[in-house]
């Protein structure tokens, strides 16, 4: 490998230690509901992210925290000889995306039908660090 090459995979590398991510898939909540606790945490140091999480009444906050709490694991695991408190984490981006649709029929006046829509989505969390850590 040339010396570039290897200066480049090196750089990326580093990278990707500082960012660790999670995914929540097919959660049976509609994506509406989640994107409005989604956009409570957007941007937030991890700590407060959590403390608003876990004191926010809406059911997708519970399911937000639990996968803040993953990303905070997988982030430990990359990097294990650091500690979570000096690394300074905030959540850098969170998607909320629209997943598959359960249609059911209920009926309706004069032997009609209308359609239900059960929706459900895919959150996309990732940490980032502010700290430029060197390993």
């Amino acid at each position: 490998m040339g010396v570039r090459k290897k200066q480049m995979a090196e750089r990326i590398k580093a990278e990707k230690k500082k960012v660790a991510f999670a995914k929540l898939n097919n959660c049976p909540t509609s994506p509406r509901k989640m994107r409005i606790v989604a956009d409570l945490v957007r941007g937030v140091q991890v700590e407060k992210a959590l403390a608003i999480l876990r004191f926010n009444q809406k059911e997708a906050s519970r399911r937000l925290e639990k996968l803040l709490l993953s990303a905070l694991a997988n982030w430990q695991a990359k990097n294990e000889d650091l500690n979570v408190e000096d690394a300074d984490l905030f959540v850098k981006e969170i998607r909320v995306d629209s997943g598959s649709m359960l249609k059911r029929l209920r009926p309706a006046p004069q032997g009609r039908a209308h359609r239900i829509r059960k929706r459900s989505n895919h959150v996309t969390l990732v940490l980032g660090s502010n700290n430029n850590i060197e390993s």
